[in-house]
């Protein structure tokens, strides 16, 4: 059974990502005075009182966008109102009751529902006499809150758990696995994951930029529960427009960090840039498992074969040569299985636990090989080796000197250990601790 859906509905501005991020305790919507940051449905689960429910916040309604994506925004607010259990409709107690309120309350007695009523911004006692007049919108008195300094957060709370009390409490499913995909602006991220899910869950437009937050979507396949994380375009810091791009910015490198496998995306039809050099750079330094993404195939295959184009991605993401290749066409769902199938593998090699004496023994192979040249320095020695995590795998190394084992060495040594015990598509984390050589 799905959880129950609490939706976050309102006009622009009054709060709404305010309070998503004030009852889930995280940063997790961008928060900005610009009105209409949010335009897709930005979503969390919450559990209070040993009731688990998806708390959704929405873009403004009657917002007017400043790329012309108005129409995708109502379409993302309508589709959290029919699947909810309960709306919580934000009003700015400051400000009353406006014209876009009313239109709002029209819209939501056309559903039936329960509506709680919530005036927001009510940062001072003297401003809650002023919630008697949202009465009028007809659902009731509502709870006064201040979503930005916390005022009455237990009370929104309990009235939620309330409201949701004649549905039975379930815990949610967990992720077996969380992907997460990055890549420049307009590379077709979006149109991938509404592909994977088979809905329009997240708004596509050809307008560089439309994605803002990260949007976590939740998706069954093969009867098991799956993640895949939406993200922000990225370009250079230097040319960000302004503070939204980069609230985007960041919480698609924190979204890198926890999730399992990057799905790296580039656009077929325009060259490896810096901005991808330098997303490959990050998404190696977290040593995930990786997959680079070829989208946008159909209007470029004529141009090269894959097997060139492959070439070519292995000479300009250096750090990224274990990762495989995908080629797809995002519009049409072509591949986005493979993807999915191949993604599925890279997350089970890097749980791998290998057994000490194998990894001793493909130890012993590399250090035959000579794999450190002599210097004036010394030559780098491995005594022994054991693991000590997974994803990533994490390999303790006890050698000589860790200062004899530059980046080109530990490239080496990664490649071959990978070569050795089966695992050359994900990435292996290397740890040195000193140990004196026994006599």
């Amino acid at each position: 059974m799905a959880l129950p859906v609490v939706a976050i509905i309102g006009r622009p501005n009054v709060g709404k990502s305010s309070l998503l991020n004030s009852l889930s305790g995280q940063m997790i919507s961008i928060v900005d005075p610009t009105a209409g940051v949010t335009r897709d449905r930005v979503s969390t689960i919450l559990e209070y009182n040993e009731r688990f429910f998806e708390l959704v916040d929405t873009g403004g309604y009657g917002i007017v966008d400043s790329d012309a994506l108005e129409s995708h925004v109502e379409n993302q607010i309508f589709q959290a109102i029919s699947q909810a259990s309960l709306v919580l409709f934000v009003v700015d107690i400051r400000e009353g009751i406006t014209p876009l309120d009313t239109r709002i309350a029209q819209l939501l007695r056309k559903h039936d529902l329960p509506v709680m009523p919530v005036a927001n911004k009510a940062d001072s006692p003297k401003q809650l006499p002023l919630a008697g007049e949202f009465v009028r919108l007809g659902f009731g008195e509502p709870i006064c809150i201040s979503a930005r300094n916390l005022v009455n957060r237990g009370e929104l709370l309990d009235r939620i758990d309330a409201a949701l009390d004649h549905l039975p409490k379930e815990k949610p499913a967990q992720a077996v696995m969380k992907i997460v995909i990055v890549g420049k602006r307009n590379a077709g991220k979006s149109t991938f994951i509404n592909a994977v899910v088979g809905q329009q869950r997240v708004i596509t437009s050809d307008i560089p930029g439309t994605t803002r937050d990260a949007v976590d979507v939740l998706f069954e396949k093969d009867g098991r529960q799956y993640m895949i994380i939406d993200t922000a375009g990225v370009r250079k810091v230097g040319k960000m427009a302004h503070d939204i791009e980069y609230y985007g910015y960041t919480r698609a490198l924190r979204s890198i960090r926890r999730a399992d496998v990057v799905l790296f995306m580039m656009d077929a039809t325009t060259p490896v840039s810096q901005v991808d050099k330098k997303l490959g750079h990050l998404v190696r330094n977290e040593f995930k498992p990786c997959i680079l993404i070829v989208n946008k195939w159909d209007l470029a295959k004529d141009v090269a074969a894959s097997d060139d184009y492959a070439d070519y991605l292995d000479k300009v993401l250096v750090g990224l040569r274990h990762a495989p290749i995908a080629f797809t066409t995002a519009k049409d769902a072509k591949n986005i299985q493979s993807v999915l199938d191949i993604a599925a593998e890279l997350f089970k090699q890097a749980g791998t636990k290998i057994p000490t004496g194998r990894l001793n023994k493909a130890i012993k192979i590399i250090s035959e090989e000579r794999f450190g040249a002599r210097s004036k320095r010394g030559v780098p020695k491995i005594y022994y080796a054991t693991q000590v995590a997974v994803r990533p795998i994490s390999i303790l190394l006890f050698v000589n000197r860790p200062a004899l084992f530059d980046e080109p060495h530990q490239r080496f040594l990664t490649h071959r250990l990978g070569e050795l015990l089966g695992l050359e598509e994900v990435p292996i984390r290397l740890l040195l601790r000193q140990r004196t050589e026994r006599t």
